[in-house]
């Protein structure tokens, strides 16, 4: 398997990706939509997730495809954002039908950073206008890094942020994945220069250093992020439950049922375990979607989808740790970049 031409999730056909932040909120919303409904499913493993309709997405519900997904920062506030994109279908006449009524399916996730050092002092809420906005900009490329629902990111020492990679397998199916990384663990080895990714790492797309040659890795769970976050609560009680979450999607063109997009999602998790140390913690909110453009059709459904799946944990690895190595530096910054850690 090789990455695709854009080593995006939009090197799956059909796909496009949207974002729009408030630099000065330090936080955004990032969409994912198709020119059709997409089969989707869903699996959540941390303890702390925040969502919207995700209960349609379980095998056994009758909802059969939606028509985007939302990721965002802005915690229970940044669920608004997918009222905002509902808003943006309906006026495109884009939803599912019954009788004159339209309805746009959209479900979300959102991430916490609210106590990134951004202005969180609005009237209203903006996370209605962020949806439609980065609505209003999908396209197939799109900018990673600090942008979007990655906009605020923190991991626990340096910025987080928006990351994305693609792979094509050898029997022509695409897999992609979309994250805003913002976990309560680290997503770097101690001395914030080596990624727990590095292994995955293909032709330097996050700085060629390696796997850090240290032994004995894991044991230190030292977080800027959280004496940042308890600085910001300006000497209220605070601990790491509910203020992280890395939210992700995988996507691929081969025709998938929803279980098997469930069973999909399942397998993509393992990308988020091997780039975070620790993941899935009762204090992140750890969520993958899973969709199917359903352009391919597979020979071999059950062996392929296991190739399926670990291609796309392949991905999610890649992903998170290119969020990490394309995030900016911004005023106010609680955290530094990797760059200048």
């Amino acid at each position: 398997m090789k990455p695709g031409p854009k080593n995006l999730i939009t090197d799956v056909p059909g796909l496009k990706v949207g974002n729009a932040q408030d630099d000065i909120l330090k936080s955004g919303t990032t969409v994912l939509t198709a020119d059709q409904p997409f089969t989707a499913s869903v699996h959540v493993m941390g303890g702390a997730p925040g969502t919207r309709e995700t209960d349609l997405l379980a095998p056994d519900k009758s909802v059969a495809k939606v028509d985007a997904l939302t990721l965002s920062g802005g915690s229970s506030y940044g669920l608004d954002a997918c009222s905002g994109v509902v808003d943006a279908l309906r006026a495109a006449g884009r939803g599912f039908k019954l009788g004159p009524a339209i309805i746009p399916l959209v479900p979300g996730a959102i991430l916490f950073d609210l106590l990134n050092g951004g202005a969180k002092d609005w009237q209203d809420n903006p996370y209605r206008a962020l949806g439609h906005a980065a609505f209003d900009a999908a396209a197939e490329d799109f900018d990673i890094g600090t942008t979007g629902a990655g906009t605020g990111a923190l991991t626990a020492m340096v910025k987080g942020g928006l990351g994305s990679a693609s792979y094509v397998l050898d029997n022509g199916v695409t897999v992609g994945a979309l994250v805003a990384a913002n976990p309560m663990g680290a997503v770097t080895t101690p001395g914030d220069r080596h990624f727990w990714a590095a292994p995955f790492e293909v032709d330097g797309e996050f700085g060629g250093l390696g796997p850090d040659p240290s032994t004995g890795l894991g044991r230190n769970l030292n977080s800027r992020k959280m004496a940042s976050m308890r600085a910001q609560a300006a000497g209220l009680p605070i601990s790491n439950e509910r203020g992280n979450t890395t939210i992700a999607i995988v996507a691929t063109d081969a025709a998938l049922s929803k279980a098997q997009c469930q069973r999909l999602a399942i397998a993509a998790h393992d990308g988020i375990g091997r780039a975070t140390v620790p993941a899935h913690s009762p204090g992140d909110g750890d969520l993958v979607f899973a969709i199917s453009t359903e352009s391919q059709v597979l020979q071999n459904p059950e062996s392929e989808l296991s190739q399926i799946g670990h291609a796309a944990s392949l991905c999610l690895s890649r992903a998170i740790a290119r969020a990490i190595y394309r995030a900016s530096p911004a005023p106010g910054d609680l955290l530094p970049t990797w760059e200048r850690a």
